[in-house]
């Protein structure tokens, strides 16, 4: 009897709230890395009606107009006009920043990490861009949302709006999309029919391939029947809140660290990039079909205090000797993470939304599969 289950995972557009804080806290980190590729970051945005408050602590040799910095990443992401309920003309800007604690840089300063913790990557074969099904495909729908938005193709959309997908798999394998949940932040003269139609038109079957549904597939939109209060006004957004979002969907596990406002020197970031870098190598490889890195760092400390590798059985070597052909082939030091993935170029804004993973696009350094032959030729040896 074949073994069927349902996965779903879920994506936000550009403007939605804690991704609008996201960006926000990266593009402050860009502009300062321009000028200070050695800056210390760690930058907390909050937006509500009419409001963004960023705080954090910065220590750079360079001068960055924050509160400019706030306004135009509002304004890019579309929110130009009172009716939002949040304009990035007219919005309060407030800010309170501080130094890095002497404390943490102590550490930093000889090549240490930023802070203890778990950091996890994986990769699965399941997909062209080695990343799960589901959130493959809820990326793809609401980068869709937005660009109808942008380029007009639709005249009462507004930035927010959120994408669910789920998918069935049948011994392990995704076979079909089961459920399909779209909503649109819209005006409040649009007649609900005509969002349904262009939503199933313009954007699910856009994305979703024919051959993934069927008569079976359920389709939501906007399923509330309206979403017409949306963004800071609708729901307070802060930085660090879509972190299932931002990986794999849910797919296998999570340290609990975000990634947006942090400088490399903070390994929940970099050590999460290097992780999907070892695990989407392994795959690539033909090591293993599915691949899970957890990576674990102490404070100050340079080498990881743990490297974990689970193949959930897909493995063509044993995990013991992935495990040790992961550290030989990989600097999994600070250091070298940030000089192999080359982090501490000003590449962050546009990490911050759609996902942080399984974007082949420039600067996205983590995702090259660079290393897979000289995994493959290693692990011949040892076989």
């Amino acid at each position: 009897m074949k073994d069927k289950y349902l996965f779903t995972s879920e994506s936000v557009t550009e403007g939605h709230p804690d991704k609008v804080c996201d960006q926000i806290s990266d593009a402050i980190l860009d502009e300062i890395l321009k000028e200070d590729p050695s800056g210390r970051v760690a930058c907390e945005t909050m937006v509500t009606t009419g409001l963004a408050l960023v705080a954090g602590e910065i220590t750079t040799s360079c001068y960055v107009d924050i509160h400019k910095v706030i306004r135009e990443t509002i304004k890019s992401i579309g929110y130009t006009h009172a009716d939002y309920g949040f304009d990035y003309e007219t919005c309060g800007v407030i800010t309170s920043i501080q130094g890095q604690s002497p404390d943490i840089a102590m550490g930093v300063d000889t090549g240490g990490a930023g802070d203890q913790g778990m950091m996890f990557g994986y990769a699965t074969d399941e997909t062209k861009t080695l990343m799960p099904m589901p959130i493959t495909l809820a990326h793809a729908l609401t980068r869709r949302l937005a660009k109808i938005r942008k380029e007009g193709l639709v005249n009462y959309l507004r930035p927010d709006g959120k994408s669910q997908v789920t998918v069935e798999y049948v011994d392990g394998a995704p076979k079909r999309v089961d459920a399909i949940v779209i909503s649109a932040h819209h005006d409040h003269k649009t007649d609900m029919k005509e969002i349904y139609e262009d939503m199933k038109n313009l954007v699910i079957h856009e994305i979703v391939p024919a051959d993934l549904m069927d008569g079976d597939t359920k389709i939501y939109i906007n399923p509330t029947g309206r979403f017409e209060v949306g963004g800071p006004q609708g729901d307070t957004g802060v930085t660090g809140r879509k972190i299932i979002v931002d990986t794999y969907g849910g797919v296998g596990s999570h340290g609990g660290g975000c990634f947006s406002g942090k400088d490399a020197t903070k390994v929940d970031r970099s050590a999460s990039y290097m992780a999907r870098y070892v695990a989407k190598n392994i795959v690539a490889s033909g090591m293993a079909n599915k691949c899970e890195v957890q990576l674990a760092y102490a404070i100050g400390v340079a080498e990881p205090v743990s490297v974990m590798v689970n193949t959930f059985g897909t493995g063509k070597l044993s995990e013991k000797n992935i495990v040790k052909l992961a550290r030989e082939t990989f600097d999994l030091t600070p250091g070298g993470i940030i000089e192999k993935l080359r982090l501490r170029r000003p590449i962050f804004r546009k990490t911050a939304a759609y996902g942080h993973f399984g974007r082949n696009e420039e600067g996205f350094t983590w995702e090259e599969t660079d290393m897979a032959e000289v995994l493959k030729s290693r692990s011949t040896a040892k076989a």
